[in-house]
């Protein structure tokens, strides 16, 4: 199937749409300033690379454990009250970080940024589940396009804004802002009606039947090998990728000369927005036959990796290199990250979608949960510097990609299941 639909037109044309991708974007460019603050605090106050892996490390664990239940909810109840909810418990736990005083917060300041990453659990799970049930078939390459360079360019507007926030301010005044966008986040979605299929077999407890029902996930991704493929195709990218970008780079913008550290992590982060937001974009302008997207699945990881190795080199060389390295590193991972997304929604049935997705992201969270905590006990155990480190990690990534290249279960099936 060939897409056709026009970003602008669609965007016109699908009033829905924009409600929620504008609730989304105002929620994320917040949620930048609220994490280049808490890069900040920790280096601040302790100094310490492993504190920073830790923070990334139970962030992504706290999400990734609550996608089981996560998955059930969103397959069960109105997916735009999860939402909503989601945003309401994050205005007060961003305002929590006001009260961080020096080196002995840094431990409940991890924790509760744990809580408010397993909350962000409940809106993205219910987010991507909710998407089908909003725009036609035909439009979910473009509006996943869209949801993603979206999040990029969020990504862009919010670390760097949130860098000069910082710099200029201080990260009281990028909590506070990370709060207002909750809010308005929330209001946003109210008026929104988001039809959806509830699977009638889940009922009773949640907490009782969650991790029963949860089951019903996995089996759905291990009994399709092509779905199985797909979703840890898209996790060994996670594998040394999280590591990549929440630890090495975040240190190496810390160490740009001339620059204050804040001001550092939102340049490179910036960069990082613009790559994730150019990749989505390629891929809907360039692989518009979908029978060809599960080949490129696995090589768009090694192509990050190989950046990535690159950025790793360049980091004695000029500033404008290791930018534009960045930038192609995380177009590969935001192209391969669609493609995929694309796929599982077109291939996952509406009333399991919910559940399929939660397994996803219990797989993802576990694999960059790894990945952080290891990437800074090396740094700051083992002294790594940071150059290697990344060309350690980015052969990590090249190696898992060509993995997931040359396994292609699918193409033991009939064409028809391919193409369904």
């Amino acid at each position: 199937m060939i897409l056709q639909s026009g970003y602008l037109s669609f965007f016109r044309k699908n009033s829905k749409f924009r409600r929620f991708w504008f609730a989304s974007v105002i929620s994320w460019i917040g949620e930048w300033f609220n994490t280049i603050a808490l890069f900040f605090l920790i280096l601040e106050y302790s100094g310490s690379e492993f504190l920073l892996g830790v923070l990334f490390s139970v962030r992504m664990a706290l999400f990734a454990i609550s996608q089981p239940i996560v998955g059930v909810l969103a397959d069960r109840i109105n997916r735009k009250k999860l939402m909503i909810f989601s945003n309401v418990i994050q205005i007060g736990l961003a305002l929590t970080f006001l009260l961080v005083d020096g080196e002995e917060d840094m431990w409940w300041l991890i924790a509760v940024s744990g809580v408010m990453m397993l909350s962000h659990g409940f809106y993205v799970t219910a987010e991507r589940a909710a998407l089908p049930n909003i725009v036609a078939e035909e439009d979910l390459l473009t509006a996943n396009a869209i949801d993603s360079a979206s999040w990029s360019a969020s990504l862009c507007i919010g670390a760097m804004l949130g860098g000069i926030v910082v710099s200029e301010w201080g990260t009281d005044v990028a909590f506070i802002l990370d709060s207002l966008t909750f809010f308005i986040g929330a209001l946003i979605l109210l008026p929104m009606k988001i039809p959806q299929s509830v699977d009638e077999n889940l009922k009773g407890p949640i907490f009782s039947t969650a991790i029963q029902n949860i089951k019903t996930g996995w089996v759905r991704i291990s009994s399709d090998p092509r779905l199985l493929r797909l979703v840890f195709a898209k996790s060994s990218w996670n594998l040394a990728g999280a590591g990549l970008a929440g630890v090495f780079l975040v240190l190496a913008g810390g160490d740009i000369e001339g620059y204050g550290a804040a001001f550092g992590f939102g340049l490179f982060f910036f960069a990082r927005g613009i790559g994730t937001g150019i990749g989505p974009l390629a891929a809907r302008t360039f692989f518009k036959d979908q029978t060809k997207w599960p080949s490129l699945i696995g090589l768009l990881v090694s192509l990050s990796g190989i950046f990535y190795f690159l950025v790793g080199i360049s980091l004695d060389m000029a500033l404008p290199i290791t930018i534009a390295l960045i930038i192609l590193a995380h177009a590969a991972s935001g192209a391969n990250w669609v493609l995929s997304t694309v796929l599982t929604q077109m291939w996952v049935e509406d009333e399991v979608r919910g559940r399929v997705f939660s397994m996803d992201m219990l797989i993802l969270g576990a694999s960059a949960t790894f990945s952080t905590t290891i990437a800074g006990f090396l740094v700051e155990s083992y002294d790594l510097a940071l150059d290697k480190g990344m060309m350690i990690f980015s052969l990590i990534m090249i190696f898992s990609g060509l993995v997931f290249t040359f396994w292609r279960p699918d193409l033991k099936q009939p064409t028809e299941l391919i193409e369904s």
